[in-house]
């Protein structure tokens, strides 16, 4: 039984009333055995009238109800001092939960489901806790590689620059050259800029939606459109095969933003030369889109992390593959935002992420 189902002092109540009534019991029992021995003894002599022994065991069957109801009452004290000490112990425990040197915490039997309780809550706090810390450091080290990254290409910009500005009387096809280099390392300044924001964007509030009706595959073409120099520079095909007449209601910037994500991934762990197939699913209540592609199988270990914010794939920070970790962190936020769910397969060198998403 769980402690949201039935407040745990409604179940310490019952056990301490069940005790009482146990012991009682095995009280009253006891001494009406002795009673009953006693009288069996005592009717075996003739007593003097004032015979001290005869005096005393007359007081005591005078007095019967009131030694029974003494017995009773050191029951209910010995009981209620017990229940007291509870809140010692409760409290005792409460310290421990946020004692960092306290592995668990320990409470009498009686306490057994409460102790489960707060251990399952110390359990669940010290796990927020390690992946509070492993985020801040992710995000730490990952402002450390941006700014490195950021100061790359920006004295690249400035040198082509200064060249271009020093040396007026250039050649042209020289001065095209250092303008394309300076442009490119322009556009991956702006990329890494971008990554920035992406990061505080990410940290602050709820994402709120502006839902409509949009054809899906419309949609998925539109983005594909997008990738079409990327992929066809790495002899990437992309094939869709979706129902022309799908439509979704939900929000499309941040739908598009979904498949950006998973499909840019898709691109860039991708191996040459191959295909990345899009295919959605339709029932009455829901739209599965997959997006798969054939490259290297990813772990387990690492596909049970794919979707926290930070988290990326390869270790080493390439120009081709390197990001802020971010983009399926997002995603998923925004499919979650939507009602649906986001997962991810590798087996056999083929990669499977499915969007779920209600149709309404």
């Amino acid at each position: 039984m769980k402690l949201s189902k039935m407040k745990y002092s409604k179940i310490i109540f019952k056990r301490i009333i069940k005790r009482i009534i146990i012991y009682t019991v095995i009280f009253t029992v006891i001494f009406v055995f002795l009673l009953a021995l006693g009288l069996s003894v005592t009717n075996q002599y003739i007593w003097q009238a004032d015979d001290p022994m005869y005096i005393f065991l007359t007081n005591i069957r005078s007095n019967l109800l009131f030694i029974w109801s003494l017995g009773v009452l050191i029951i209910l004290i010995y009981y209620l001092k017990k229940a007291l000490s509870y809140i010692d112990y409760i409290i005792s425990a409460s310290e421990n939960l946020v004692n960092k040197e306290a592995e668990y915490v320990d409470l009498p039997s009686e306490l057994g489901m409460l102790e489960d309780h707060l251990n399952q809550i110390k359990h669940e706090s010290m796990k927020n806790e390690l992946l509070a810390r492993t985020n801040e450091e992710r995000k730490n080290e990952l402002i450390v590689y941006l700014a490195h990254d950021l100061k790359t290409p920006l004295t690249s910009v400035i040198g082509y620059l200064e060249l271009l500005n020093e040396s007026p009387d250039l050649p042209i096809q020289a001065r095209a050259k250092y303008v394309n280099i300076t442009l490119e390392k322009a556009y991956r300044l702006e990329e890494l800029i971008n990554e920035f924001f992406e990061i505080a964007r990410f940290n602050v509030g709820n994402i709120i939606l502006n839902k409509s009706n949009i054809n899906l595959k419309l949609m998925l073409e539109q983005i594909t459109d997008e990738f079409y120099p990327l992929s066809k520079n790495q002899n990437k095909e992309i094939v869709i095969n979706c129902p022309n007449s799908l439509f979704l209601n939900a929000d499309s910037d941040k739908l598009s933003r979904v498949f950006n994500n998973v499909l840019k991934n898709a691109i860039a762990y991708g191996y040459s030369n191959s295909k990345i197939n899009i295919n959605v699913e339709e029932d009455l209540h829901k739209v599965l889109v997959s997006i798969s592609n054939t490259g290297e199988t990813i772990p387990q270990d690492k596909l049970n992390y794919i979707f926290e914010k930070f988290y990326r794939l390869d270790d080493a920070r390439t120009t081709n593959t390197g990001g802020a970790g971010l983009g399926l962190a997002i995603a998923k936020e925004i499919v979650e935002a939507h009602g649906g769910k986001i997962v991810a397969v590798s087996k056999n060198n083929v990669t499977t992420f499915t969007v779920e998403l209600p149709k309404d």
